[in-house]
């Protein structure tokens, strides 16, 4: 068998691949999480449980209307973030000019409610949500088993990140946004309507959480605490990128995925807390965050 570095290659490339998996959610949610920050100045703690609600929204469609994953795909990020501006409209824009801390710990409540409803509703028993046939399978590459869907979730959500990242940094409407959080008076004087762009953006960050949430639901189990299990390691992946950045978000929540998976590889032990240790690490020499506007 051949081995790097005295590892068996299956085993190496098995947890990175693994890794990249977990730094694939590790962007899609870091990256709904900065673009909330960075347009909204709103730390958005509900961000588990809008990625465990889109998970929920495609088991739901599949076991009661038999929608099939494709469908979800499209439906449950729209429906998750017609929930997402809801609360917006009622309840985070009336704190847009207080204190972070105030939509931390309204947003905190809201993901405890919402994790309770589910939980009363279904308890904490997983359910499964099978592969979608036509990414069924897998390849062998010799050297290691690579499964198509998991190949597939890279690479949509290297697509969603990436496209996401010219939407808000190469295109006009990318820049009224930016425009928006540090004069909006003087972006309203050109005619566009402020709040409805905000509460819009917001909707687009929740439907990336549901979006991921609909992608991870073949592979882990489907159930409330899904979430609440990802959302502090997602919030470390933001702080080491940057609170804000965009594609800081992205090339972090990639990195740090590859680096948890190596680490279970050579040091098992320290894979559950490798990604604190860089946080620390890096809020000691760039407070600011590797890609920070500070930094």
């Amino acid at each position: 068998m051949m081995t790097l570095f005295g590892i068996p290659a299956g085993a190496l490339f098995g947890q990175l691949l693994l890794g990249l998996i977990n730094g694939a959610f590790y962007a899609m949610l870091s990256l709904g999480l900065a673009l909330i920050f960075g347009l909204l100045n709103i730390i958005n703690f509900s961000h588990g449980a809008q990625y465990m609600m889109g998970a929920f929204v495609a088991w739901l469609g599949l076991t009661y209307l038999g929608t099939n994953y494709w469908v979800a795909l499209a439906l449950a990020p729209l429906i998750v973030a017609a929930f997402g501006i809801l609360l917006e409209r009622t309840m985070l824009s009336r704190l847009y000019k207080l204190d972070h801390l105030y939509g931390l710990l309204l947003t905190f409540g809201l993901a405890l409610i919402i994790e309770g409803f589910f939980r009363q509703l279904y308890g904490i028993s997983g359910m499964p949500y099978a592969v979608p046939k036509e990414l069924a399978g897998g390849w062998n590459l010799g050297f290691m088993y690579l499964p198509i869907y998991r190949a597939w979730v890279v690479i949509a959500s290297l697509i969603l990140c990436l496209g996401t990242w010219v939407l808000i940094e190469k295109t006009k409407l990318g820049a009224y946004l930016r425009a928006a959080t540090e004069n909006p008076a003087l972006v309203q004087a050109f005619g566009i309507n402020v709040p409805v762009m905000i509460t819009l953006t917001y909707g687009f960050g929740v439907a990336l959480a549901a979006f991921a949430g609909v992608l991870a639901a073949p592979i882990y189990s489907v159930n409330p605490l899904m979430g609440s299990n990802l959302i502090i390691v997602v919030f470390a992946v933001v702080v080491i990128g940057g609170m804000g950045s965009i594609m800081g978000s992205i090339v972090t929540g990639f990195m740090l995925g590859l680096l948890e998976g190596l680490t279970k590889v050579v040091y098992p032990e320290a894979a559950g807390t490798v990604i604190f240790m860089v946080m620390v690490i890096v809020l000691l020499i760039k407070p600011a965050g590797l890609f920070g506007k500070g930094a």
